[in-house]
């Protein structure tokens, strides 16, 4: 079983010459952040994750988290594990720095929740929910319950939870039925929460829970639940740890995957009552938490991505070690490894292609998100804010699908042994299968997609982002040989099938939205190869013009090869969905329910 490293070469290109991370420096309180610093940050992460965290990732994976009668244990190493990445100041590298936080971009960040869910995808999520319990309490707490709380959740010394859904529930959180009933400053809770990640643990003193619940006079549906924080345990005047609460884990789920993270069932108010506190105002709960739901979201499609790297790297070297036949149309002679096999070569390549275009929409997407946050300019901000609210679901589910895909062929290039539990190979399949599923669904992605983002604003702002692909267009015409011809076909084609796949979308969505529904999974994905396809047309310009400089030429020229292969064997799928959305994917609908 290889271990991991970090790809970080790779990460430092698409962070300067994609991402563009010079001009995030001029923003607000970014000023003091260099190119220096970055990579800095980036190799004492890689060093935390291959000495750390990836060589607890199979074993986290055998034994699993375990609930005791004091409580949820996390797997063996966890806890110390933990301890290192908190007193090394990774929890708090994007917190706000009000609260003790080091305020770097999201971008930066962004590089290290790929680190992280690469080594250890079980371990990662417990500070990926941290970080949206923080950004919700930030944005919506009261400035006492945020001096109170904020600090310890920053520094990583607590933990943070997302309860929404319920067993009667699932995705459908109209039909929330936890109680908080007022009483004093604060409230009673009770009620039963599922699928908790990390909703308890050893790790760390407490773990701060954000919960959707009803009040007595409430409204019905959505427009009747409020948002509340109800610690583990309670906190006293002074701020020291308490008397623990009246909330507990009465079981963990036994799941595919990620194994070593508790996903818990809670029970709020056995007894007394747990005692909560409202965050923002009463019936806009579901509002405050769509705040940290599109944090863990842009997060989740960065852990697709961290996934489908591990398990590339799995692939790669065991292809370079596995010797395995001769060279095509070769009878005798020395057997070589199966990496010199063209469908292995294949295999690879759509795994390393799509994963490279990944990191860069990804990445880019983040710096999106800092100049939304920090940009002077308030029209500038609503833009970047626009694009953000557009392709987040496209994040979030076009990564997660991919992920699981390449996973998949991670197992293949092993062949039998892919399949053999002691390689390694089939838990990174096992862990990306619930990606695509938690924080909403590629489906429920998708809805959201076509049915909110898209027509929220007529399509203006997928306009403007066509309007940037179109843009990279004679950038690639100025650049000699077939390749870069190749690049520039397979990103105009893809466009128009984005442009065509728009106008489809926007024109149907009132008439007949059910038929706009069954074909949304269809445009998302489309959307999702496009705007890879795009990053790597641009990708493989500033890698062109980086060979000039005479350091790194290989990677360079790997790079220009990758976007090649990207552009002739995964962009034409765009095409191929433009013929399914404008289906309206009525076979989908075309059979009664008494047929199936």
């Amino acid at each position: 079983m290889t271990t991991y490293i970090a790809p970080v070469r790779d990460m430092q290109f698409v962070i300067r010459e994609l991402a563009g991370l010079e001009r995030l420096t001029a923003l607000p309180g970014y000023e003091e952040v260099t190119l220096e610093l970055a990579d800095a940050v980036l190799e004492e992460a890689a060093k935390l994750a291959s000495e750390v965290l990836a060589p607890l990732n199979k074993t986290g994976d055998e034994q699993g988290a375990s609930l005791t009668r004091d409580g949820v244990v996390a797997a063996q190493g966890f806890g110390a594990a933990y301890r290192q990445f908190v007193e090394n100041g990774w929890n708090g590298l994007g917190g706000d720095s009000e609260y003790g936080g080091q305020g770097l971009p999201g971008l930066i960040a962004a590089a290290t929740v790929e680190i992280w869910n690469s080594a250890n995808m079980a371990f990662a999520l417990c500070p990926l929910l941290t970080a949206g319990a923080m950004e919700a309490l930030k944005q919506h707490g009261a400035r006492e319950l945020k001096a109170r709380y904020l600090p310890k959740l920053v520094s990583g010394e607590w933990t943070g939870t997302m309860n929404l859904t319920e067993p009667q529930a699932g995705s459908d959180l109209s039909a929330v039925r936890t109680k908080a009933v007022p009483e004093g400053d604060h409230y009673r809770l009770y009620g039963q929460k599922i699928f908790i990640t990390w909703g308890d643990h050893d790790m760390t003193d407490n773990v701060v829970h954000l919960v959707l619940a009803r009040t007595p006079d409430a409204p019905e549906g959505v427009r009747g639940i409020s948002l509340f924080l109800v610690p583990k345990v309670l906190i006293d005047a002074d701020g020291n740890l308490g008397e623990r609460n009246d909330v507990r884990c009465v079981s963990i789920e036994h799941k595919l995957g990620i194994h070593a993270s508790p996903t818990c069932v809670m029970s709020f108010g056995d007894a007394q009552g747990a005692i909560g506190y409202l965050v923002g105002q009463e019936n806009k709960g579901l509002a405050h938490m769509f705040t940290m739901m599109n944090e863990a979201r842009q997060k989740v499609g960065l852990q697709g991505l961290g996934i489908a790297e591990r398990a590339y790297q799995a692939a790669r070297d065991y292809a370079k070690e596995r010797v395995q036949g001769r060279p095509a149309g070769q009878k005798s002679g020395d057997r070589v490894t199966i990496i010199h096999h063209p469908d292995v070569r294949r295999m690879l390549l759509t795994m390393k292609s799509q994963i490279e275009a990944m990191r860069a929409f990804g990445y880019v997407l983040a710096a999106d998100l800092d100049l939304a946050h920090k940009h002077p300019d308030e029209a500038e901000r609503r833009r970047r804010q626009a694009r953000v609210d557009l392709l987040i679901p496209v994040l979030k589910g076009w990564c997660t699908e991919l992920a699981v895909e390449v996973t998949s062929l991670g197992v293949q290039v092993y062949g039998g042994m892919g399949f053999i539990e002691e390689t390694g190979a089939c838990q990174y399949l096992r862990d990306a299968r619930i990606a695509p599923i938690y924080e909403g669904t590629t489906g429920i992605q998708a809805a959201d997609l076509v049915g909110r983002k898209l027509p929220a604003d007529k399509g203006w702002a997928m306009a403007a982002l066509i309007g940037e692909m179109h843009a990279v267009e004679p950038q690639l015409a100025q650049a000699d040989g077939a390749d870069f011809a190749s690049i520039r076909a397979a990103l105009r084609d893809g466009v128009l099938a984005l442009e065509q796949a728009t106008q489809w979308v926007l024109q149907t969505i009132e008439q007949d939205p059910d038929a706009t529904l069954a074909a949304s999974f269809s445009y998302l994905m489309l959307v999702g190869y496009v705007c890879g396809g795009w990053q790597m047309a641009r990708a493989a310009v500033a890698a062109r013009a980086c060979l000039q400089s005479g350091e790194h030429k290989g990677f360079y020229r790997a790079k220009i090869a990758t976007a090649t292969f990207y552009a002739e064997q995964i962009m034409p799928k765009a095409n191929a969905l433009l013929s399914v959305v404008k289906s309206g994917a009525s076979t989908a609908l075309a059979l009664g329910e008494e047929c199936f």
